[in-house]
């Protein structure tokens, strides 16, 4: 049954806002349903909200439903909020029942426009007011506070101070450093699976407060296995396309990764830069976010692309129903070799018994012919891989795997063909939860001689003889590996690097984890796969730094690889004298250094030949 949360006027109603010292009052609004603790019934009567506005620091109000509740005040017109005050319910669990509390303000009376005004981040004080000011510029008639998750409210005073006025956008207010992303949902009606698209206003408050993306959209739950957290993930999708805080793609669809079982909450952040430094021709974006849904505090997030076909994210031709014939037929498609692929409707096993979901056309559109065509397009690119298989981006895509010791490499693995190209390509990365030493099945993994891959790695069907054929048994692709390393190192993947990147995640995430692990207080808990409880937020990045430290060394080793920085030289062209620029593969890339992506190139002047970094 979809579960909704009803809100409604309560019956006391007071004069409209007036000013009293700068405390606003107004018509008391509020979640209906409550609870009488006398017999532990429903109740309309006792415990309302009206309670929470009496200036009786003995009363209080307590919903029935236990989330998503809260009491409020439509103050007749709008105004600028300065500050807030509250005072928990007097019983034994008052003081913590505060706890990510959450301010909120709108000019709407179902809050689908609301932004929020503050977050309790301490106890409260029982009996005694707690006051904090507001740093919000727009001007509101409707204010609220929502009592946090599991909580009933349970609030035994609010007070809401400010001034009439419209207001402006000019200075809003984000929980943490991180932008804010805040849902609300038609009917506070809570997603609850990955099939049913629940109408939203979807907001985004970044830039210290001073930028806001508020627009019409759905959400709904994502993802497979995350979707058993208790942290839910979140698939948004905007009614026009909007390009997301600096994200390249403008787009419709975007993602809200949960990172339950990341205890570090930046190992998808981290891979990513992997995926960059070893020259994946499409990384996903990503960022940390704090996420709110109904005005209650999810926790922190990873807002990311959500890998689909767009000229910024998996760059290929997006195919209609028409194309059936001839060169539109052999193109674009876009798939997933899929553990999970028999949950979905369009996907197929291959010769060699891999499952494979078929992502764009998507189910609903694709046609016979198209999936006749990819099926077979797939087969002829397993038996024949040589031909058929991009060995570049397959292999920088088993680099970025090995490096992050990532057990589900080869659980989930995107691929892609384009129109009119008899290629196959591997990418993005995606799904580094179980990465960097964070699954008991293969922890450490650096004690193990060969490849995550086959050291108790996730494998979809045969994936796993499969990749063997690659990086194992064949001479030209172990070379090509070797030389794909090679390129990645001189070109800064280096352990001072990745410790530098790996320290400002840290710095990033502080405020965010706090809140975050009151929220979901699991930092001594075994969840997901964790191979050990480490304790606190500082060992648990420990533990990645660490791995990074000695991971780079173990892949040196693996592929015999004997990294000399001197290699490399740091050269001032002159630009007087004509020079061509080659790739490390030998690729011409033209007579100009200006343009081109960072990396190493061998720069070649006269009979003067050099490597040089573009950065």
């Amino acid at each position: 049954m979809i579960k909704k949360i009803y809100y409604t006027l309560c019956l006391l109603t007071m004069c409209q806002a007036t000013f009293a010292d700068g405390k606003l009052t107004g018509t008391v609004i509020g979640t209906k349903e409550t609870v009488d603790y006398a017999d532990f019934s429903k109740s309309t009567k006792v415990n309302t909200c009206k309670d929470a506005f009496d200036g009786d620091l003995n009363t209080y109000f307590a919903s029935w439903e236990r989330s998503y509740t809260w009491a409020g005040l439509d103050l007749g017109e709008p105004h600028v909020i300065t500050r807030v005050g509250w005072s928990p319910r007097n019983d034994g669990q008052g003081e913590k029942r505060v706890q990510l509390g959450v301010f909120e303000g709108a000019n709407r009376a179902d809050f689908m426009d609301a932004l929020p005004l503050y977050i309790i981040t301490e106890k409260g004080t029982i009996g005694q007011m707690s006051y904090a000011n507001v740093s919000c510029s727009r001007g509101f008639r409707y204010v609220r506070y929502v009592g946090p998750s599991d909580a009933r409210c349970n609030i035994a005073e609010l007070e809401f101070y400010g001034y009439q006025g419209e207001g402006n956008d000019s200075s809003l207010y984000q929980l943490t450093n991180l932008p804010t992303v805040s849902i609300h949902t038609l009917d506070n009606e809570i997603p609850y699976d990955k099939t049913h698209q629940i109408v939203s206003q979807l907001t985004i408050i970044s830039d210290n407060g001073t930028k806001l993306l508020s627009e019409s959209g759905t959400t709904r739950e994502r993802g497979n296995y995350s979707r058993s957290f208790p942290k839910k993930p979140y698939r948004i999708k905007f009614d026009k396309k909007q390009r997301v805080l600096d994200a390249p793609a403008k787009a419709k669809k975007w993602t809200l990764i949960n990172n339950y079982g990341d205890k570090t909450l930046m190992r998808n952040l981290l891979a990513f830069e992997l995926s960059r430094r070893l020259g994946m021709a499409y990384t996903p974006f990503g960022t940390a976010v704090d996420v709110l849904l109904n005005g209650e505090y999810k926790g922190c997030y990873q807002l990311c692309d959500q890998v689909n076909i767009n000229k910024n994210r998996v760059n290929i031709t997006e195919m209609t129903p028409e194309d059936n014939e001839g060169i539109a037929l052999t193109g674009g498609y876009f798939v997933e070799i899929d553990a999970y692929a028999d949950q979905e409707k369009s996907w197929f096993n291959s010769n060699k018994g891999n499952p494979v979901t078929i992502k764009s056309p998507d189910e609903d559109s694709i046609t016979s012919k198209q999936k006749t065509y990819i099926k077979n397009f797939f087969n002829k690119m397993e038996a024949q891989w040589k031909t058929y298989l991009d060995l570049n981006s397959f292999l920088r895509h088993f680099l970025v795997g090995e490096l992050s010791g990532n057990t589900d490499t080869y659980w989930s693995v995107f691929m892609y063909k384009e129109r009119d190209d008899d290629m196959m390509y591997t990418g993005p990365v995606w799904d580094f939860d179980l990465a960097f030493n964070n699954d008991n099945r293969t922890y450490p993994v650096n004690n193990k001689k060969d490849y995550i891959y086959r050291s108790g790695g996730s494998c979809a069907g045969n994936m796993r003889s499969f990749v063997d054929k690659i990086v194992v048994s064949d001479a030209n692709a172990k070379s090509q590996l070797v030389g794909l390393w090679d390129e990645a190192r001189q070109g800064g993947l280096t352990e001072e690097y990745m410790v530098a990147y790996i320290d400002s995640l840290e710095e990033t995430l502080q405020q965010s984890q706090k809140l975050n692990f009151l929220r979901w207080p699991i930092m001594n808990q075994y969840v997901h796969q964790n191979p050990k409880v480490w304790g606190n937020y500082q060992a648990e990045v420990e533990n990645v730094r660490t791995y990074m430290k000695e991971r780079i060394a173990w892949m040196d080793k693996k592929l015999n690889y004997t990294f000399v920085p001197s290699g490399i030289a740091d050269v001032s062209v002159d630009t007087s004298k004509a020079y061509q620029v080659f790739t490390l593969s030998g690729r011409y890339c033209g007579t100009r250094i200006d343009g081109l992506s960072p990396g190493i190139y061998l720069m070649r002047q006269g009979k003067v030949v050099e490597k040089v970094v573009v950065k």
